[in-house]
């Protein structure tokens, strides 16, 4: 099978997505696929990433809310790119403009359309969920709404990736949803990477004592992991009990987040991680990962983490909250600091208790190859289903 993933959220600095993609790259060839991604980049070239597997970046403008990331802005360059490599099968990765644009493609190679942001969550619901009900905000965005069943009717197969958002897409009315959980990258997280003397200097960091709890946050500094709501719940279970937590991370969010520290000497910005090993040390030697979006499709960190052996003090909304109920983590009210401040101090006292805390006992979660051969399979299905149609006809 030939795949081409049309991959709008694909950047050099990206975070999750682009882990996801990475690893696709390398299955894909491992279980004899040829995968080709294309994204939006600063220049036109091709990119290598071995046999069978390369990026085609296409010269794209900057996207005005993120540099980090571009969009596709010569649709016939990007229609000419996918006449050249005639897909057997075709990924769109945004729900956005891109998924209407590879929806057009005249070609005749079926489609599906990964999930890959939840929009509604990450925006409309966050912006209006403290003055209206989710009913009426789903009112006000039916236009967004009338786009994904428009969708619907167009590809093949509606890929989301937590079943949280898979029953919200369908009580949408979408019909063609499938609910296929992303995984880790294996061989990368380990509870056997846990350094305690890491450990002890990331609290001494936090002008924390070794018997202090240590929680780590990980992810995009941007408005909808809510990093200003964690640094208040912290902070404030901080007057309970003794807790800290290190960010590990970068973007426009910074300053903000700086501002809302402050004085507190409990709570420290880290150096960027740029190495997954390194990450995955960090990750192992916390006490556990607490995470604030409610946004999250899939929530790569949580399950990171957990192959890590940390807790998770999540939300109870979005990928993050599925992967906290699957490992018994500690769940507390969306977008509510005090509730986040009582889940940390329940953890922590817990956690003291000797009740809680970093486990190298528990099943890891599945990798990313566990769920690229689902994936595949599936495509391989329906290009038969799809061939069988046309000799038919």
């Amino acid at each position: 099978m030939k795949l081409v993933d049309v991959c709008a959220f694909y950047a050099p600095k990206g975070g999750g997505v682009r882990t996801y993609v990475d690893r696709k790259l390398k299955a894909g060839a491992a279980m004899g696929h040829e995968v080709v991604v294309i994204a939006p980049g600063s220049r036109d070239h091709v990119e290598h990433r071995g046999p069978n597997a390369r990026i085609v970046w296409l010269k794209s403008t900057l996207f005005p809310l993120d540099f980090n990331y571009r969009y596709f802005s010569d649709i016939p360059g990007l229609y000419a790119a996918l006449d050249r490599e005639q897909p057997d099968f075709i990924e769109a990765s945004s729900p956005w403009r891109s998924a209407s644009v590879i929806a057009d493609w005249p070609g005749a190679a079926p489609r599906a359309l990964i999930m890959h942001a939840d929009p509604l969550s990450a925006y409309a619901y966050r912006w209006l969920d403290p003055i209206a009900t989710r009913p009426t905000i789903d009112t006000l965005f039916d236009r967004y709404w009338q786009h994904l069943l428009r969708l619907d009717t167009r590809y093949d197969m509606i890929v989301s990736a937590s079943q949280g958002l898979s029953d919200r897409l369908t009580a949408g009315g979408l019909t063609r949803v499938v609910t296929n959980p992303m995984g880790v990258d294996p061989g990368v997280f380990s509870p056997t990477l846990r350094d305690e003397g890491l450990r002890a200097g990331m609290l001494a960091m936090a002008d924390l004592p070794p018997e202090a709890t240590l929680l780590l946050g990980v992810g995009r500094f941007a408005p909808e992991k809510r990093w200003p709501m964690l640094v208040e719940a912290v902070t404030a279970a901080g007057t309970r009990t003794p807790v800290g937590m290190v960010l590990a991370g970068q973007g426009r969010d910074r300053k903000a987040i700086e501002r809302k520290i402050g004085e507190n000497p409990h709570i420290r910005i880290l150096a960027p991680i740029t190495e997954r090993s390194e990450l995955a040390r960090v990750m192992a030697s916390a006490d556990a990962l607490i995470h604030g979006c409610e946004a999250e499709t899939f929530c790569m960190v949580a399950a990171e983490a957990r192959a890590s052996g940390l807790p998770l003090i999540a939300p109870d909304e979005g990928g993050a909250a599925d992967q906290a109920r699957t490992s018994g983590g500690f769940i507390y009210e969306s977008a509510d600091a005090a509730a986040a401040a009582d889940a940390v101090v329940d953890y922590a006292t817990q956690r003291l208790a000797g009740l809680a805390g970093p486990r190298a006992d528990l099943p890891p979660p599945r990798t990313m190859d566990d769920h690229f051969a689902e994936l595949f399979a599936s495509y391989e299905k329906i290009i038969a289903q799809h061939r069988q149609g046309l000799r038919a006809a």
